[in-house]
């Protein structure tokens, strides 16, 4: 499947970074490359880019579209936390810029086999890093009933978390639990009716909270925002793209 993502917030992030001819910027999550593209049109022959992304096909996305720029622009498969140490080894010490895209791309969503979506049947995968062993099929086995509440009310925010933990681990006492299509029966069969006529999908909430926990994005944006600032140079500049309340 080809890669597609809409780079939301495009004009005004481009706008907000107010971007340096010479300057130095990087992309943590590159994606498609959609903000990188317009970064790297507004640089000198003096300036430079790196997009960091931990997904493989973002990377080959990223890589051919920003191809045009040659040597100017360096991509690196990695997670936005190790930012600093990618950087230094490569040589570089300050930035005048960083951009963040929180959250899962349109692609991770459209391509089914990722697991992401509750809208079609597949494996409980969810890694946006596919070299990582474990899955939302092991969070969805293997956490306790403690646990998957914690994750689903601090996460998804759902306000059925303690039920739809309870009729997880009730169906997994039968069977193991293998497919988002599995877990989203599951889901519907823990919300009332009534609250599923009036909402959007029962298990939007409920996946959101498994890819955050198995990803580890709260943590790792936690982790990362004073070294990103650390970064800097006089006056550069950090836009972060969120949709989501706890980030």
């Amino acid at each position: 499947m080809e890669f597609r993502h809409y780079s939301v917030l495009l004009k005004e992030t481009i706008e907000q970074l107010m971007i340096r001819p010479d300057g130095i910027y990087v992309d943590g999550t590159l994606g498609g490359g959609g903000h990188a593209f317009e970064i790297c049109k507004r640089l000198s022959g003096r300036g430079r880019f790196y997009g960091i992304d931990q997904d493989a096909a973002a990377i080959e996305a990223a890589g051919n579209r920003l191809s045009v720029f040659g040597e100017q622009v360096s991509v690196i498969r990695s997670n936005y936390c190790r930012m600093s140490e990618e950087l230094k080894a490569r040589g570089v010490k300050k930035v005048d810029g960083i951009v963040l895209d929180l959250g899962v791309s349109s692609y991770q969503l459209d391509e089914a086999g990722r697991g992401f979506t509750y809208r079609e049947d597949a494996a409980l995968d969810m890694r946006m890093d596919q070299r990582q062993e474990k899955t939302a099929r092991d969070i969805v086995n293997g956490y306790s009933e403690t646990d998957l509440y914690r994750i689903i009310r601090d996460y998804g925010e759902d306000k059925f978390a303690k039920n739809i933990a309870k009729h997880i681990v009730r169906r997994r006492e039968e069977k193991a639990i293998e497919t988002t299509g599995e877990l989203v029966e599951i889901i519907k069969g823990a919300v009332p009716m009534k609250i599923r006529m009036q909402k959007g999908h029962p298990a939007k909430q409920t996946f959101q909270a498994i890819r955050i926990e198995l990803n580890q994005e709260l943590e790792v944006l936690k982790s990362s925002l004073d070294n990103m600032i650390d970064l800097l140079n006089p006056k550069g500049r950090i836009c972060i793209i969120t949709f989501h309340s706890l980030e």
